[in-house]
């Protein structure tokens, strides 16, 4: 656990980790598909983006952003806003700008705190100003929230994507179930946004205005992946209720259904009607049940595992593993589960094609989550 403002090398990493040192790697690991490394460890980490010098961010929910620098040098970022840090809320997830190499604008999610014991997530902007091994955030503005703030710590989705010139952020239904049909609350929805926050005019329900204009589909749960595949069509896995977790093609001014359909039951043990039976509203591509329990959702690229190429990559947390799926248009099916016995928090690209990964550090698992670089076997 490293709360210290000092910046420390790999070196002072392993040393207090108590292992071998190592450069670019602490420990090394293999199991069936991949060679781990072990680089190091993080509070509650949420979230990773890599620089285009090679450098990566990572979000820990405990409310601190890291530089770990393509040298290997792990330091801070200042400037991070005041998180609601408890349950699923904290600091999560970091996007850059499509045109960061010039403007250094990157944005931001995380909970903060409202009135009345309440939370909700926001969306911030911000300027990275990186000096020697650490950094600054600069004229931070908040550029969306979830209306409204609610009582709980649970279901804030907030993943961050973006595509042609639009900010697209998915945001859950915060355990509140009902809202998620709501036209005038923008919770169990996927937003999109103009750059600067602003509803774009083309939205579905752009006439309504308020939150309203900012929708662009409803019914969802806990969305907590969203990206785009190689064809520009847009993605998102969420956590069903006890059983039913989903992949979703993302529609304009499609409804997907929750609470009213889902192919999984309410905790309770109430049943909830399946998407077969409603076919006013979307069905997902993909359903699981048992559950996997998404963290994040990617689509690779790279060299370093060629056969991938096109294929999307889930986080699972519950069921410990990397999930592969393939795609014909827009059907998809999980072709692959790769065990990692450990929860993955979330997966990223490396500039090489590696994968990178972050270990779910939950609190009552001590807090520290690995970041990890997997490479093929």
């Amino acid at each position: 656990m490293f709360r210290s403002n000092v910046t420390t090398s790999f070196r002072s990493v392993v040393a207090a980790c108590g292992l071998a040192a190592m450069p670019l790697m602490l420990h090394a690991q293999q199991n069936d598909r991949f060679n781990i490394q072990q680089i190091a460890q993080f509070e509650v980490p949420w979230a990773l983006e890599f620089l285009p010098d090679g450098g990566l961010l990572i979000s820990e929910a405990v409310g601190r952003l890291r530089l770990l620098s393509a040298g290997g040098v792990l330091g801070e970022i200042t400037g991070v806003p005041e998180v609601s840090f408890g349950g699923q809320g904290g600091f999560a997830d970091i996007a850059l700008h499509p045109d960061y190499a010039n403007n250094r604008m990157i944005y931001l999610s995380y909970a903060e705190s409202g009135r009345g014991g309440t939370s909700g997530a926001v969306v911030v902007r911000a300027r990275l100003e990186l000096e020697g091994t650490g950094g600054a955030l600069v004229d931070l503005e908040p550029i969306w929230r979830q209306v409204p703030k609610v009582t709980g710590q649970g279901h804030f989705g907030h993943r961050i994507a973006f595509r042609d010139g639009y900010l697209w952020i998915s945001s859950g239904d915060r355990q509140k179930f009902d809202p998620a049909q709501d036209m005038h609350s923008n919770l169990g929805k996927i937003i999109r946004l103009n750059m600067d926050g602003s509803a774009p005019g083309d939205n579905p329900f752009a006439a309504e205005g308020g939150v309203t204009a900012q929708i662009w589909t409803l019914g969802h749960r806990n969305p907590l992946g969203l990206a785009f595949d190689p064809q520009g069509q847009l993605w998102t896995v969420e956590m069903g209720p006890m059983g039913g977790d989903e992949l979703n093609l993302v529609r304009r001014g499609e409804n997907y259904g929750y609470p009213i359909v889902s192919n999984g039951d309410h905790y309770d043990g109430k049943p909830i009607p399946d998407h077969g039976t409603r076919p006013e509203f979307a069905e997902p591509a993909v359903w699981w049940s048992p559950v996997i329990s998404p963290s994040g959702l990617m689509f690779y690229s790279g060299n370093e595992f060629p056969e991938w190429r096109g294929s999307a990559l889930i986080g699972g947390l519950s069921s410990e593993a990397i999930v592969r799926i393939e795609f014909d248009g827009e059907k998809a099916r999980e072709v692959e589960r790769v065990a990692m016995g450990r929860r993955i928090r979330a997966i990223e690209q490396g500039p090489d094609g590696a994968l990178w990964v972050l270990e779910d550090g939950r609190p009552s698992r001590g807090g520290n989550g690995w970041l990890l670089k997997l490479t093929r076997k």
